[in-house]
């Protein structure tokens, strides 16, 4: 449910490992696309998709008969569209989520917001998350993700449903840990974009990534996250490739910034929606509720939100006081 780059390369996945798989988006000329030419011109231009994978615009037709429904819209659409979607998706479809972001408002992630609005209990919601460039899968390079469900049986059958030579899953039970890892890390590839446009070199970037990563840790401890998930592909290996290639749109939006556009000009620049500029605020709200401290988090919050000049955002983190390199995640 969605046809954005990541669910199309999904959907593509799936098909590659077995599972038949049926693409839902709004836009009548990339189904027609899909269906005719086999490439979604409006987000993966000039790549060859399997003709296995059909898409539809109707969401009735998507959902008949499914047994696994995937989410992969926007995070502040995904309560709207699920409250249309309930009613046609299948009782006892197994549901999974491909976003990464945190609710505005609520502070709920997004298996949250799945059990919030389509009553579904949490053993039959899984997320996948993890260094998941989407134009490197489409070309069948290899990656890895983290498919992570309460149920440990439902998250190795999805693990075998989208398992294929290119595309390792890893199951885990840590839901916290996984949504956590790909909403925050969005935010810090903000800062690393911003970082780079400026001119600052590998240290800092080098820099801003750890330090990131200590976010995400504190703010995961917080919530009951493993420690272990988040030095793992949902955590460092997911973090390390949205701050790290030209591919991402969290990195890209960060340097258009740099550069000197205004959040506005960046948006219209950028294309597609990069989550992390309206997760700031979420994740942010969240920090604050649980009495966590995220430096990083909060000044490019202030960047996309506030007002912050660019140029200050530097010297706010700069000059923060002395710590030790560990604090505020111990157990």
């Amino acid at each position: 449910m969605g046809a954005g780059s990541w669910g199309t390369v999904f959907g593509q996945v799936l098909c590659d490992a077995g599972t038949p798989a049926v693409l839902c988006g709004r836009r009548p000329d990339l189904a027609r696309a899909i269906n005719e030419r086999q490439e979604n011109p409006g987000y993966l231009p000039g790549i060859a998709l399997t003709p296995a994978l059909r898409a539809v615009t109707e969401p009735a037709a998507a959902l008949d008969g499914a047994d696994l429904v995937v989410f992969a819209v926007p995070s502040q659409t995904l309560r709207d569209n699920l409250e249309r979607w309930a009613p046609l998706i299948p009782p006892g479809a197994h549901l999974v989520s491909l976003i990464k972001g945190i609710e505005l408002g609520t502070t709920k992630r997004m298996s949250e917001v799945i059990h919030d609005a389509l009553g579904a209990p949490f053993e039959r919601i899984s997320v996948i998350s993890g260094p998941n460039l989407a134009r490197e899968i489409a070309q069948r390079q290899y990656s890895a993700a983290v498919v992570a469900c309460p149920d440990e049986g439902a998250a190795q059958r999805l693990q075998k449903a989208c398992h294929t030579r290119y595309f390792r899953p890893y199951t885990n039970t840590d839901v916290i840990g996984c949504e956590l890892g790909g909403a925050v890390k969005n935010v810090i590839a903000l800062a690393v974009g911003m970082a780079v446009a400026m001119g600052f070199g590998d240290n800092t970037q080098a820099l801003l990534m750890t330090r990131g990563l200590a976010e995400i840790a504190r703010l995961g401890t917080a919530l009951g996250a493993q420690p272990q998930t988040l030095a793992g592909l949902a955590g460092l290996g997911d973090l390390v490739a949205t701050c790290m290639s030209p591919l991402s749109r969290n990195r890209t939006f960060g340097e258009n910034l740099g550069r000197g556009l205004s959040v506005d000009e960046a948006s219209s620049t950028n294309g597609q929606i990069a989550e992390g500029v309206k997760s700031s605020e979420s994740v942010l709200a969240l920090a604050r509720a649980h009495g966590v401290e995220m430096p990083i988090t909060e000044v490019m919050t202030a960047v996309m939100h506030e007002g912050l000049p660019v140029s200050e955002a530097a010297t706010l983190l700069a000059s923060r006081s002395a710590k030790p390199e560990w604090y505020g995640s111990e157990r």
